[in-house]
């Protein structure tokens, strides 16, 4: 059988007996001691979180193919290497991230010296998904640490294996005055929420989104909200067709298509709609060597009752590849179909599946006027060698972020900001945005008392009227 609801009492800890404002204060109480603000602090903290993942790989992937029932290969990857990936980019960068920035001060604030520094928020809490769920959690807490916060994890209850091998790891590893998980339900979740925290990062869906930003608006909490939606994939008439179709079923099928980045569905040029879909059925048959569901490589959904959202959306479309399934192994084939009407069930909500709805379009311009009129995405894909085609659709479409020729990869960099927009989310982090999204960028001003004139303050004369106008680049009115 496949893995359903579990609420459980984890191993360690007996979340019935909390003491939830308790240990909000004991965080508290860590913060305003100001442990967490040297460098020296916050890297050996990183470098522990790294060995962690190191150390402790066999454990979290045995915990993630128990939830999950992915492959070792994309449990290593998803939830992992790329984790390693920002720890090992925050700590190259964590010494310049810190560093005051001095920032240009007005001719008319002479003298005197501006700069920005970044301080941490203080106790956060992080809220993790159960579709990458070692990564959603801890993704959030690499940033956290680098900026000198504390914080409370709270994993998905519907990857019970992971969540308490997060219960078991982080206190081995991580300073357990300043790092805490708790797992439970929503019972606990809500618990969480009624206390005052000064940051909340939730990674989930729009609606639990829309109860986090309800709760933080009790204590004018600021919140960073990783959602998902419709990600739509644009295939030009001028696409590497062999290439386009490896990348485009790589991305849509990892973890079994459970990804909030995944192409949702494809906008295809007519002209090459009926080979697309001859070069995916073919690259399905060489990813599973003809049996998708005998395959180590095909995760399966993570229960019954996504298994059976998803079952009734096979009904949307005309099946040309797949459609199988298995209710007692939470299996569904990877599937594609065509025929879609833009109204019809698989086309009103984000997928989180293996299906994959082809709509034909006669043009870019009607692909562009398609996903305007819908909900800003996530992400948003585009495949095409013409270089005029790719900028019309950067120029003229609203994404969180988008990847040409691939699918899902830039999530993977750092440098580059993750998030969404609108209803697909707010807020962005990894690398750089994650420490400032952790951060509040204080203000700092200098101002000299070697010289006072007497300029500032009254009586005003017309001569100092002059001059203010001179200094703020003002134009002096004229009666």
């Amino acid at each position: 059988m496949c893995s359903k609801y579990i609420d459980i009492r984890f191993k360690g800890m007996d979340m019935s007996h909390v003491n939830y404002s308790g240990l909000v204060e004991q965080l508290r109480t860590s913060f305003s001691s100001r442990k967490t603000r040297p460098i020296e602090w916050r890297i050996e903290q990183l470098k522990n979180f790294r060995r962690m993942l190191e150390e402790r790989e066999p454990d979290i992937i045995r915990s993630l193919r128990s939830d999950i029932k992915e492959s070792n290969f994309e449990a290593y990857f998803t939830d992992i290497g790329t984790l390693l990936g920002e720890i090992d980019h925050a700590l190259r960068h964590l010494s310049e991230w810190m560093a005051p920035k001095k920032v240009s001060t007005p001719l008319v604030m002479q003298p005197g010296t501006s700069k920005v520094v970044s301080e941490p928020l203080g106790v956060t809490l992080i809220i993790g998904a159960w579709n990458y769920p070692f990564y959603t959690t801890l993704a959030p807490l690499v940033p956290a640490i680098a900026a000198g916060n504390c914080a409370i994890l709270k994993p998905s209850e519907l990857a019970p294996h992971t969540a308490e091998a997060m219960a078991k790891l982080i206190p081995e590893y991580l300073d357990e005055d300043c790092y805490q998980v708790i797992n439970g339900g929503v019972e606990e979740t809500t618990a969480l929420l009624e206390e005052q925290f000064d940051k909340i990062f939730f990674t989930g869906g729009g609606r639990v989104g829309k109860i986090i930003m309800t709760a933080a608006a009790k204590h004018l909490t600021p919140v960073t909200l990783e959602l998902g939606g419709k990600s739509p994939c644009i295939v030009d008439s001028h696409a590497n067709l062999k290439v386009t179709a490896r990348r485009i079923c790589q991305g849509k099928l990892m973890n079994a298509g459970q990804t909030c980045v995944a192409p949702d569905y494809l906008l295809v040029h007519e002209d090459i709609h009926d080979d697309l879909i001859d070069a995916m059925k073919g690259v399905i048959e060489e990813f599973y060597a003809g049996d998708p569901k005998g395959s180590p490589d095909l995760a399966r959904i993570i229960n019954e009752q996504h298994h059976d959202r998803l079952t009734k959306l096979l009904d949307s479309g005309n099946i040309v590849i797949g459609g199988e399934h298995d209710r007692d192994t939470c299996y569904i084939a990877p599937t594609v179909m065509t025929d879609v009407s833009p109204d019809s069930p698989v086309m009103q909500e984000e997928i989180f599946g293996p299906i994959l709805p082809v709509i034909k379009i006669p043009n870019l311009h009607q692909a562009v006027n398609f996903i305007n009129k819908r909900d800003k995405p996530l992400a948003l894909y585009i495949f095409s060698e013409d270089k005029h085609a790719i900028d019309y659709i950067v120029e003229e479409t609203s994404a969180g972020g988008m990847t040409i020729n691939d699918t899902l990869l830039h999530l993977t960099v750092p440098n580059l900001p993750f998030g969404g927009v609108g209803p697909s989310g707010m807020g962005k982090y990894h690398g750089k945005w994650g420490f400032d999204d952790f951060s509040n960028s204080k203000a700092v001003f200098n101002h000299s008392t070697a010289i006072d004139p007497d300029l500032r303050y009254p009586p005003f004369s017309e001569s100092d009227q002059k001059i203010l106008y001179w200094t703020t680049g003002g134009k002096k009115k004229t009666k």
